[in-house]
């Protein structure tokens, strides 16, 4: 009768979480460079600024991977294809 009144302790260990995979860690969530820093003010015809956003081939980086909020990534395609147009930047690499 005491064994069946007692829960069963299938976790071992006091501190384990549900969610645990060892394969995959929870990454933090990345954070808008131009929302961040309140100085920062992006210009199409600053190149070093651009190629952060663009990709080798000349793409431009999606938001989940620069980290920009929906508004600022408006604002970096924008002056990517500004830049683009006035051939300040290429459209696209050659291999």
């Amino acid at each position: 009768m005491a064994d069946k009144n007692k829960k069963k302790n299938n976790n071992r260990n006091k501190d384990y979480d549900e969610d645990f995979n060892p394969k995959f860690r929870k990454q933090r969530k990345k954070v808008c460079p131009l929302c961040n820093d309140k100085n920062f003010v992006l210009d199409y015809k600053n190149l070093d600024q651009l190629r952060k956003f663009v990709n080798d081939k000349g793409k431009i980086l999606p938001r989940r991977t620069t980290g920009a909020c929906a508004e600022h990534q408006r604002d970096i395609t924008l002056a990517v294809k500004r830049a683009r147009h006035i051939a300040i930047l290429p459209y696209t690499t050659k291999d």
